[in-house]
């Protein structure tokens, strides 16, 4: 099996400029992100955005099937079971949130080609982007529910800045995102066919940079999607549903939101009946860290918001749901975890205030991330 790694390539502009292109390679995991991964990213982002020459970054991913599946979960359930240092969940965690707030924070344009499959970890490092584009093929979800994590990677920021039942619903379901609802929600900006990504890199390269580089991105994408409206959305199911969603997740009681949620696996619609079922599956423990979350997180900056995130996620590894649910879903392929608690009902208060104390003494290992997003145009 080829070593996973990230390719890093400079594009020369017609301008005298450079684009930076960045590649994740790692096939055989859908391009899961590791360790290594995350840090080579977060190296050339950061070396990027301080060279004045480099206009704009793209990043996108080897192959047709995903764009990235997520994070190393398989590698962090070994760390939880001591096959592998147990400061690995802390050290990947803080560099994988720190990647994803630094993109958020990027004066620099980022076009990220979210193709196939665009889940957990790789939804934080596409909802950096500047520009998202979105494909035919695109399938965008934060599935957590079904390992008993939650929606990482600033989803405490990008779910509160959709309109609050598509935010509930989309963390608390899993549910599986098309080009169509991405557009909808707004976690995308752009629709293209995922044949003509040469065509936007030949776009690029050619396009007048005299202006503001972030218009300049933007019209060079339009453009294509003019040329090549080979995007099939297909229809929002979101907007399809949207009554629906909003009746079900309306109100402030978790337990009432879930039981009114878990009840569309009996409706004569497939995609809403596997997101009620994948909430029937789900841990009980993170549909009540959803709700803190999003609630309690309405407010927070991007920099408060990844902080407590990284809290969260080393209570998660520290209690046994997650582990559980890595072991049911990825190690023993199962299917059938053993949450700590039957419903959601069952889960104490002092239980998911656990998981948000500070698993460290000092000062926080992401003290030092700058307080105010960057406002980018699109």
């Amino acid at each position: 099996m080829a070593a996973a790694e990230i390719h890093e390539n400079e594009v020369a502009l017609n301008n005298g400029g450079r684009l930076g292109h960045l590649t994740l390679d790692h096939p055989a995991a859908l391009n899961a992100t590791s360790l290594d991964m995350i840090e080579a990213l977060r190296d050339a982002l950061t070396r990027w955005e301080r060279d004045p020459d480099v206009q704009a970054v793209l990043i996108d991913a080897v192959g047709d099937k995903a764009f990235c599946a997520g994070g190393d979960i398989v590698n962090l359930h070994r760390a939880i079971t001591g096959e592998i240092a147990a400061d690995y969940p802390a050290r990947f965690f803080t560099e994988e949130y720190r990647l994803c707030h630094d993109l958020h924070r990027m004066r620099t344009p980022c076009i990220a080609w979210g193709h196939g499959i665009v889940m957990g970890g790789g939804c934080g490092l596409f909802s950096g982007a500047s520009h998202r584009v979105v494909t035919e093929t695109t399938r965008l979800a934060m599935p957590e529910i079904k390992i008993g994590l939650f929606p990482d990677c600033a989803a405490t920021w990008f779910f509160n800045r959709l309109p609050s039942y598509l935010g509930y619903f989309v963390a608390l379901t899993g549910a599986s995102l098309n080009a169509a609802d991405c557009l909808f929600a707004g976690l995308a900006e752009h629709a293209i066919a995922h044949a003509e990504k040469a065509a936007v890199l030949e776009a690029l390269v050619t396009a007048d940079w005299q202006g503001e580089a972030h218009a300049t991105v933007t019209e060079a994408l339009v453009a294509a999607d003019k040329r090549a409206p080979g995007a099939v959305l297909g229809d929002s199911r979101l907007l399809q549903h949207a009554a629906v969603i909003r009746a079900a997740t309306a109100g402030g009681d978790i337990a009432a939101i879930v039981e009114r949620l878990t009840a569309l696996a009996g409706v004569d619609d497939a995609w809403l009946a596997e997101c009620g079922n994948n909430l029937v599956q789900g841990c009980p423990v993170t549909a009540h860290l959803i709700d803190r979350q999003l609630r309690d997180g309405r407010y927070l900056s991007l920099r408060e918001a990844v902080q407590r995130e990284l809290a969260m996620a080393l209570a998660c590894c520290a209690h046994v749901d997650f582990p559980e649910g890595v072991r049911a879903l990825l190690v023993d392929k199962d299917k059938t975890p053993q949450w700590r608690f039957p419903s959601v009902a069952d889960v104490p208060a002092a239980y998911v205030d656990a998981h948000f104390q500070a698993a460290w003494t000092g000062a926080h290992p992401l003290a030092n991330l700058a307080d105010t997003p960057t406002v980018r145009p699109n």
